[in-house]
């Protein structure tokens, strides 16, 4: 789950990590008056789970509380559209009005889970303020990393070495150090999978700020996090992703793919993107029905799929065992008829009720071919893209 920066800086905040004065507002007039109690001088932000807001005009400096309110007015209401949206963008409902901040200098510093160590990682760079990821490929050797101990977490002489490898001033490094043993305790506390401060800034009399700010919570840690949990914004995320998620499917959109895949069990879900790049297509989404859908849920994830204007063909990759053929069949064949789809499917079904599966699909009036298994139904997806048999 994703915050927004307006509520990631309340958190650190909490946690003890120092944040610049700065009021969420909703209407022009409510950023009218936050700037005002800033002097006039603020920064107004945009708030959509998506970064690069600044070259996308989200990020705007302003000198007067006027400003402060046109600027919030041509923003609130309108969708933003950068480089993380894709052409819909991501709608505004509100803009952060801080204070502006006298910046000396720009930092960058992560935490994250790193999947093949199995343990948070941190990554802090004297590059701040920049795409990190263009640092990463282009200037690597500027970037700090730690693995932390899993069991011990981060020790502070570590937190103490990466404010030294960061150029905090000696005065500010013991700042600098409980600052970042702070923003780990957040990132363990909250059950967070990515704490991210780009920039981390060392102002004109030497305090370490954390300027900008993202946070994003693991989905299945939420019922831990009541609080937390209350603070998702459902209209950041696209139409499909909102009706997956209200279906209880597992569904994440890709782009520039034009096969839609379904199915059930995440590393088949993931073999089967694979399998389908190396066929030379790309996969339109990532989509887990589960192993306990019923045929209402396998049609609203078919009608999903090709609900999405990118798909051109559809493969269903099913094995059988909790969720049975039978059921996904039926539900393939509810979801074509609902949705009034004439998209070409491609069906592989192994296991529980496989024959029983593979007849229901064959007896119905859906365009669909089938293959034997999933190596054999990426090449035959291919070619039904091409228009071949």
């Amino acid at each position: 789950m994703k915050l927004h920066e307006y509520q990631a800086r309340e958190i650190l905040a909490r946690f003890g990590v120092p944040v610049p004065n700065a009021t969420y507002a909703e209407t022009p007039e409510a950023a009218r008056a936050a700037a005002e109690s800033f002097g006039g001088k603020a920064v107004v932000k945009a708030q959509v789970h998506a970064g690069g807001r600044g070259l996308a005009g989200g990020v705007k400096l302003v000198s007067s509380a006027d400003e402060a309110a046109d600027v919030a007015k041509s923003l609130i209401g309108t969708n933003l559209v950068t480089h993380q949206t894709g052409p819909t963008g991501a709608p505004v409902n509100g803009v952060l009005v801080a204070e502006l901040t006298d910046i000396k200098t720009e930092l960058y510093i992560s935490i994250l889970v790193d999947a093949e160590l199995r343990t948070p990682f941190i990554m802090a760079s004297q590059a701040g303020g920049m795409d990190i990821e263009k640092v990463a490929e282009e200037t690597p050797e500027k970037l700090i990393r730690l693995a932390t101990d899993p069991v011990h977490g981060l020790w502070p002489y570590q937190a103490r070495d990466i404010a030294i490898a960061l150029g905090i001033p000696p005065k500010s490094v013991r700042s600098a150090s409980a600052l970042i043993m702070n923003l780990f305790k957040l990132f363990t506390e909250t059950d967070a999978t990515l704490v991210e401060i780009n920039p981390l800034v060392v102002t004109g009399d030497d305090q370490v700020i954390a300027l900008d700010s993202k946070i994003d919570i693991e989905d299945d840690a939420l019922f831990r996090h009541p609080d937390l949990e209350k603070l998702a914004d459902p209209a950041q995320d696209g139409e499909l992703e909102r009706r997956a998620k209200d279906a209880g499917l597992a569904y994440v959109k890709l782009d520039d793919g034009s096969v839609g895949c379904m199915v059930n069990g995440a590393g088949l879900a993931m073999a089967t993107m694979d399998i389908t790049l190396r066929a030379g297509t790309n996969p339109a989404n990532f989509l887990d029905v589960g192993g306990g859908a019923q045929e209402d849920k396998i049609a609203e994830a078919f009608k999903i799929i090709v609900d999405d204007p990118d798909v051109k063909a559809v493969l269903v990759n099913i094995f059988g065992g909790i969720l049975r053929c039978d059921i996904a069949a039926r539900g393939v064949v509810q979801g074509a008829t609902e949705s009034g789809s004439l998209l070409p499917i491609v069906a592989v079904m192994r296991g529980t009720n496989a024959e029983e599966g593979l007849k229901i699909l064959a007896d119905s009036n859906i365009n669909v071919t089938f293959a034997d298994n999933l190596s054999g139904a990426a090449p035959t997806v291919a070619r039904v893209l091409a228009g071949g048999n």
